[in-house]
This record gives structure tokens, sequence and C-alpha cells, in this order.
């Protein structure tokens, strides 16, 4: 089995990015770690409707067709999950979205939960680490832990959607960020029309796309 990426979803607006991330990744056969923080729960809750209350059934109903690839949920409070230990090879780790203050406790080496210790196995371990912030405006004290980070090599990737490409549809926005965030795990896809490419070659690669 090839090594896995790690997902960690936490309590910022936007878990749809997450979600679609994941569903993407496990539909290509790439094996999937996922981490979510009890405040990621309630947005999962609050902006998508998910029930909440049997968190593992829930993750099957959603997961649970798009192989070939595999999830293994972990809960946010075993710290002694595989992904806690840097003897456990992955390929990563993504966090989308990504909370400031979940951010902060990675820029502060906190490890406080599973997600945390995760993203400091990723940088001890010198493992890809990239964040997706969803969160404005931005303070001071926001800016200077992404530039720390940023400093120590994690990727950061804010959820700005672009429009250059065209967008119809609400999709069209989370696919361009899903693409960008997949982009820097160097994995292949055709979520959305790059620049240069014209309207005959983006109708082509579409059927390509997964769902």
């Amino acid at each position: 089995m090839s090594k896995p990426w790690v997902i960690g979803i936490t309590g910022a607006s936007g878990a749809v990015y997450g979600v679609r991330l994941s569903r993407y990744l496990l539909s290509m056969g790439i094996h999937i770690h996922l981490l979510i923080t009890d405040a990621g729960w309630r947005v999962l809750k609050e902006e998508l409707g998910w029930d909440v209350t049997k968190r593992k059934d829930t993750l099957e109903a959603q997961f649970g067709s798009y192989g070939p690839g595999t999830y293994q949920y972990h809960s946010i409070q075993d710290i002694g999950a595989s992904t806690a230990s840097g003897s456990f090879r992955t390929h990563g780790m993504v966090i989308v979205p990504c909370s400031m203050g979940t951010l902060s406790g990675i820029a502060n080496g906190a490890s406080d939960n599973l997600l945390e210790r995760t993203a400091d196995v990723m940088l001890k371990e010198g493992r890809p680490l990239i964040l997706v912030p969803r969160e404005t405006p931005l303070h001071a004290i926001h800016l200077e832990n992404m530039l720390k980070l940023s400093r120590l090599g994690v990727r950061i990737i804010p959820a700005m959607p672009a429009f250059y490409q065209g967008p119809q549809t609400l999709d069209d926005m989370v696919d361009f960020m899903v693409g960008k965030v997949l982009d820097s795990m160097d994995v292949e896809h055709e979520l959305y029309k790059r620049w240069g490419m014209s309207d005959e070659q983006y109708e082509q690669t579409r059927s390509h796309r997964a769902d």
C-alpha cells in the first residue's frame, strides 16, 4: 500500500474544501487518514448539514463509496494514533480549512491534540505540510504565525477563489481551491481551467474529472 496523506478539518468556515479534497483523493486510489476537530464537526453540521451524533457512521456514508482509496478516521483525542508518530510513514498532511487557532498551535509547537501533534510530526520529519487558512480580516498575529510557518517550509494556501477561469457554479469555485491544493500535493487533476487553456481544451478534460 502506498504512503497515505493525512487530511485535517478544523473549525474554520469552508469544510466543503476538506470534504471535496478527501473525496477526490479517495476516487483516485489515494489512501487518507482523517483528523477532524470538535469545532470542525460543528462546521460540518452547520455548513453541510451532516448528522454528527454518530460520527463514524456519517463518515462511512460520506466517504465509504469513494474507493479505490481507503480512509481511516482517528479521534482528535487519540494522541496515541498512528499519525502521532514519526515512524508512521506518510506523504504529508493537508489541513483544510485551517482555523487561526490551529495555525497558532502549530506555529508555537503546542501539540494539544492529535491534529496539532501530527502537524508537528510533519515539521520534525521534513514532510510536506499544507495549510488552507480561512479568515478575514487578518491581524498581525495571524500574519506573523503564517510567516513563521512559511519560513519553516509550510505551504500556505489561503482560501481565495479566483475568477479568471470563469466559474459558473459554487462547485467550480470549490474545485479551483481544491485544485490548487492538489497542485501543491503533486497530484494530477483536471478540476479547473488553467491559465492559457482554451475552452475547447478544458471541455475535453472535464470528462475525466473525478466526481
